[in-house]
């Protein structure tokens, strides 16, 4: 069984689909995605950024929070589903970036109401701080999410839509690990011509 750890903001589309590819690859391969907080709001702290997405950021600050506290409150694991809840509703509902939708989120996973009042707090802002570290550090560039490692590899993405399903999201698996286990490999890329759907 092979672990792919997997560095998430929960109100990051790009993040979003590649949670849902790698969970559709654990069903055609022999591979457990392990989950980790990351936050683009601190990660864009004091950086130069559209206005409008400052904006964006600016109102966003709560789910990695929250999402950090559950961890530390309750392991790992409970990140998983938590994801899942916060992710359905903000990305596939379109539901808003609030308190209500994190604490529905929250019941839905059984877990505390009274986690959501992290959302509002930094007191956890360094630990997020050092997930940011741990996820980009060996990437070699400041990138962002998703961020994935395996086999002592780090990378960003991929970014792809919509989520590749079934046989086709393990090929892609394949073809991932193919070329970032290249030695000197660093980047493929083309235009964005559509739309993000997940």
């Amino acid at each position: 069984m092979k672990t792919v750890d997997l560095w998430f903001d929960p109100v990051c589309p790009w993040a979003w689909i590649a949670s849902r590819w790698l969970l559709e690859v654990e069903a055609v391969r022999e591979v457990r995605t392990r989950f980790h907080v990351f936050s683009l709001s601190l990660h864009n702290e004091g950086r130069e950024v559209d206005d409008w997405y400052r904006g964006w950021l600016d109102e966003r600050w709560g789910p990695a929070r929250v999402a950090l506290a559950a961890e530390r409150a309750h392991g790992n694991e409970v990140l998983r589903d938590l994801y899942t809840a916060l992710g359905t509703r903000i990305h596939r509902d379109k539901e808003p970036v609030s308190r209500e939708t994190i604490v529905a989120a929250l019941a839905s996973v059984d877990l505390p109401a009274s986690l959501a009042d992290a959302a509002e707090s930094p007191d956890l802002d360094a630990d997020l701080r050092a997930g940011n570290r741990a996820a980009l550090d060996p990437i070699g560039e400041d990138l962002g999410v998703p961020a994935l490692h395996v086999d002592g590899n780090a990378f960003f993405g991929p970014v792809v839509s919509p989520v590749p399903r079934g046989e086709d999201a393990g090929r892609l698996w394949d073809g991932v690990l193919l070329v970032t286990g290249t030695p000197g490999f660093f980047e493929l890329k083309r235009g964005r011509g559509r739309p993000v759907t997940s």
